[in-house]
């Protein structure tokens, strides 16, 4: 939880140093909605990553990544419950063959596993955390009239308050521990790139082409984090590890075919 708090706590002081002027010109705009956007950064950053955190005492990177290939699915659904926003058949197919890649990770790719509901803890944590950010991503939708910058500077605040309390709970439990040079290091990482730099630029995303169509890409993470995790970490590559994989890449495939001119429906929305 420490690492939740001070990675955003280093993206507000970044975005104080070069964005306060971009943030008092969109205050009029963000001021009404203060409610909204708090509740957008403590469930879709602080609370994503600190489920996902804690889900990796549990469960393994290559599991955590793939996962996630059930974000476009909830997207698709959600922005259709939330706005009737329309997607294609082969859009709803494509997010049915990611999940289809979730479902052989969870389940190792053990079938009887997969019956019985027997879930890794970790690998629940993760569903809930994606669960958080899939509403996270329909929410912005909703965004005031702002520039992006202006937008996730509340969000990187919001977030950074709603961590305090499980900073303080951590310690409470005895699990408190301070950064070493090393972990300051991971943090500033964390801080300039997931953190900054890629939530900016899937605002702007999502703001160009939809939740929808910008959700399906989230399925690059299971990719990447596999190469990660077997390159980095040492952690093994298994069978059902390729098929989950194959069956994410598929989907979003058949996702981006389904697309066709309803990119332009989407725009601006």
């Amino acid at each position: 939880m420490v690492v939740v708090a001070l990675r955003w706590l280093l993206v507000v002081l970044l975005l104080a140093a070069f964005n306060t002027k971009a943030l008092v010109r969109d205050w009029p705009h963000l001021k009404p909605r203060l409610g909204f956007l708090f509740a957008m950064g403590a469930l879709g950053f602080a609370s994503f990553n600190a489920l996902f955190y804690i889900a990796a005492h549990h469960t393994t990177a290559v599991n955590m990544g793939i996962i996630q290939g059930m974000m476009p699915a909830l997207v698709l659904a959600g922005a259709w419950l939330a706005y009737r926003t329309p997607a294609r058949k082969l859009q709803w197919v494509g997010a049915a063959v990611t999940l289809a890649g979730v479902a052989v990770v969870a389940s190792a790719g053990e079938a009887e596993r997969l019956l019985r509901l027997r879930f890794n803890t970790g690998d629940l944590l993760v569903v809930l955390a994606v669960v958080l950010y899939a509403g996270y991503t329909v929410g912005l939708r909703r965004r005031p009239e702002s520039t992006a910058l202006g937008l996730f500077t509340v969000l990187a605040a919001s977030a950074f308050l709603a961590s305090l309390p499980m900073v303080a709970a951590e310690a409470w439990l005895g699990e408190f521990q301070a950064p070493t040079l090393q972990g300051w290091v991971v943090i500033a990482l964390v801080a300039l790139l997931p953190s900054f730099l890629a939530q900016v630029l899937f605002i702007i995303a999502v703001e160009i082409i939809g939740p929808g169509r910008a959700g399906i890409f989230v399925n690059l993470v299971p990719v990447f984090a596999a190469i990660i995790a077997v390159a980095y970490l040492g952690e093994d590559f298994h069978l059902h590890h390729g098929l989950a994989l194959a069956l994410v890449l598929g989907g979003i495939w058949l996702a981006e075919r389904g697309v066709g001119d309803s990119t332009s429906t989407q725009r601006g929305r």
